[in-house]
């Protein structure tokens, strides 16, 4: 069970990044065909590995298990610039995230 979301949720964000497999692979040091094991079900990364793959995608771990996120690094840089706004920026930030919504 965990072993296959792991394996869609590695190909989900991979996509999500817009890089292939073969160059994930290669930046994290491993084989040319190590993140294809790994979404085809035939690898599953050691820890120190899978804390390398959230590094990579610039998550946490937590992130990554976040099934309700389909791009958490966007949306943790999403919440750092708001942060960086004041009170009535991000009122009307809200109010356009309110429209958008309907």
């Amino acid at each position: 069970m965990y072993e296959e979301y792991f394996s869609k949720r590695v190909s989900q964000l991979r996509t999500a990044k817009g890089i292939s497999a073969r160059d994930m692979s290669l930046s994290l040091g491993q084989s040319e065909s190590y993140i294809n094991k790994i979404e085809n079900g035939k690898a599953f990364p050691s820890m120190q590995v899978f804390f390398y793959i959230c590094e990579y995608f610039g998550i946490t771990p937590k992130d990554f298990f976040d099934e309700g996120t389909s791009n958490p690094a966007l949306m943790n840089d999403l919440v750092k610039d708001l942060n960086t706004l004041d009170e009535k920026q991000i009122l009307n930030i809200h109010e356009v995230i309110k429209g958008l919504k309907k």
